[in-house]
């Protein structure tokens, strides 16, 4: 019997570890070592999707320690063209509640040290990243919000900072201050190396909490991880049908006129 193959892939973030019943795991290797846990290949809104723990399946792959290239590496392996990456995020503005959901379209990157190219060597190559996020499956998990009743923000910036600690209370007042919506810790080099396979990606930033607190409001009290985690498992029912009501109205890659395919490097596809 020959190996899976799926043309969709979902990257499940904090609280989601798995996606299937049953789903036996696809055991592959990939020249930037072992992903976070091996893929597995099931049924998700009628298709067949591919599913990554980004933390592992007990959570124990740090963000500053996930091996970002062996994870969307493995997914191109079995024919994963369009990405879908819930993730944990705290809110910076206080218009955007924890229970809610962003969409995000712009990224600001504030890590370090992390390994966040495949062109590590030989020719240079420098992809185009204006765009950070396909537009066709933004809006795909924007309807699908819509239709499981989560209150999503169809667009909104996620500062990336290293973690794995929190934000101190000055550094959480600059990100507000230059309007960015979300904060997160894996968002980068995610969605670049996405970006360098030639694949669509997309993410759902799930907000759980207010980061360091809502300036001026003393009854917010900065995020803990327990109180994060509460959140998530609150949202991990609405988190699955979002996934299954968007991966049901996806068509092929390119099709609603994306070209993140196209933005990729030389051997993108």
């Amino acid at each position: 019997m020959g190996r899976p193959s799926a043309e969709i892939g979902v990257i499940g973030g904090s609280g989601l570890y798995q996606l299937f019943e049953g789903a036996e795991p696809v055991g592959l290797t990939t020249p930037w070592g072992a992903p976070s846990a091996p893929p597995a290949v099931g049924e998700l809104g009628g298709r067949p999707v591919a599913f990554i723990p980004r933390h592992g399946p007990h959570h124990e792959h740090p963000p500053h320690r996930i091996n970002y290239r062996a994870n969307l590496w493995a997914l191109s392996q079995l024919g994963v063209r369009q990405v879908l990456a819930p993730c944990a995020s705290g809110s910076l503005q206080p218009h955007v509640h924890p229970g809610e959901v962003v969409i995000c379209d712009q990224l600001v990157d504030r890590t370090w040290g992390r390994p966040d190219t495949f062109h590590d060597g030989g020719a240079a190559v420098h992809v185009s990243f204006a765009d950070p996020y396909c537009p066709a499956l933004r809006q795909a998990l924007a309807e699908a919000a819509g239709r499981v009743g989560l209150v999503a923000h169809p667009s909104g910036t996620v500062v990336v900072v290293q973690g794995p600690r929190f934000s101190t209370r000055a550094e959480s007042a600059w990100f507000r201050s230059q309007g960015w919506q979300v904060v997160n810790m894996t968002q980068y080099p995610e969605a670049v190396l996405a970006r360098e396979l030639g694949m669509c990606y997309a993410a759902a930033a799930l907000v759980t909490d207010y980061d360091a607190g809502l300036e001026g409001d003393a009854s917010v009290a900065p995020v803990t991880m327990d109180a994060a985690f509460e959140v998530l498992g609150s949202l991990a029912g609405s988190t699955r049908r979002l996934l299954a009501e968007a991966v049901a109205t996806l068509g092929p890659q390119g099709d609603s006129g994306c070209s993140c395919r196209q933005l990729g490097g030389p051997g993108a596809g």
